[in-house]
């Protein structure tokens, strides 16, 4: 899916590289570089310093991972059994980074390739109706903090401060109400299809799929219901509206991102570099250790100058 280009010792921060990431971004979405001499945590920041300067932080995120310093991350760290949807960086939210960059310092044992699917691919082959209805009535993302389950909102916003979380809200378009025993609600009704702003095509462009209740196994989803109850899930979607939205559509939506869905293993060493809009990514389940770093990039959505 993307092109792999072999490094040469001591060429990774040239000139000759940036060049080539850049061009890759934009004629397919991405490249994979392959034999580089990252190795550390260090390492990939200095390479992601003079690749991509124009990094972002990992605030209103949505899953756990842990903050290394300079806007350098591990993956989302959910446990080794699970797979992990693909999914848009952050297109639950009105602001995301344009660019991801992973690098593998060690792979799994077994399993654990980061699977790849284009957001063009995928919208493609959803029905006209679902597109339609869809874009019609939009996506409401609504998330319950500090009910024991999930993130808190102190993970979430990155702040112990009520109102620097009320200050992100505001800025940001996401709506909130403070309950007792310090939970917080907030909701935020976003598009399906977001136009790339340079390709100018049009992608599947956010996570119904991942945040809707159906997304879980049927025996956590039915544990989640029985304990909290729908209204204090810890994530849900719902139509723009505020109507539920049917199992059976996201169904066709999941089918659509397994077809156009290709994994590659992870090497020591590797690099990847995506146009967050063009592909989704995702986690495939693993065994043994895995380390996989994450860096975002080159901010787009409200807000963002030009």
């Amino acid at each position: 899916m993307l092109p792999t280009h072999e490094v040469s010792p001591g060429t990774l921060a040239s000139d000759g590289v940036r060049e080539l990431l850049e061009r890759s971004l934009e004629d397919v979405g991405g490249i994979r570089l392959v034999g580089t001499e990252i190795r550390t945590d260090a390492d990939f920041a200095d390479f992601v310093d003079a690749v991509l300067p124009r990094r972002m932080a990992y605030d209103h995120g949505s899953t756990p991972r842990t903050d290394l310093g300079d806007r350098v991350y591990t993956s989302t760290e959910y446990p080794p059994r699970l797979r992990i949807p693909l999914h848009n960086e952050m297109s639950y939210t009105g602001r995301w980074p344009m660019r991801l960059v992973f690098a593998c310092l060690h792979p799994a044992r077994k399993g654990g390739a980061t699977p790849l699917a284009s957001s063009v691919g995928v919208l493609g082959r959803l029905s006209p109706a679902l597109r339609d209805l869809f874009v019609e009535r939009g996506i409401r993302y609504v998330r319950n903090f500090n009910g024991g389950v999930d993130l808190s909102w102190q993970q979430t916003f990155r702040t112990e401060k009520r109102s620097e979380v009320e200050r992100i809200c505001a800025a940001a378009g996401v709506e909130f109400a403070w309950g007792d025993a310090d939970r917080l609600r907030t909701w935020e009704v976003r598009p399906a299809i977001a136009e790339h702003p340079t390709a100018g095509t049009p992608c599947w462009f956010n996570q119904a799929h991942l945040f809707h209740i159906s997304s879980l196994p049927r025996a956590v989803r039915d544990s989640l219901h029985e304990a909290v109850g729908e209204d204090h899930l810890p994530r849900n979607a719902y139509f723009g509206d505020g109507a539920a939205i049917e199992d059976d559509l996201l169904d066709e939506v999941r089918a659509a991102y397994a077809a156009e869905s290709v994994e590659s293993e992870w090497n020591a060493g590797d690099v990847v570099v995506i146009d967050n809009m063009r592909f989704a990514h995702g986690r495939a389940p693993f065994a043994g250790d895995r380390r996989v770093l994450v860096a975002m990039a080159d901010p787009a959505g409200a807000g963002v100058e030009a």
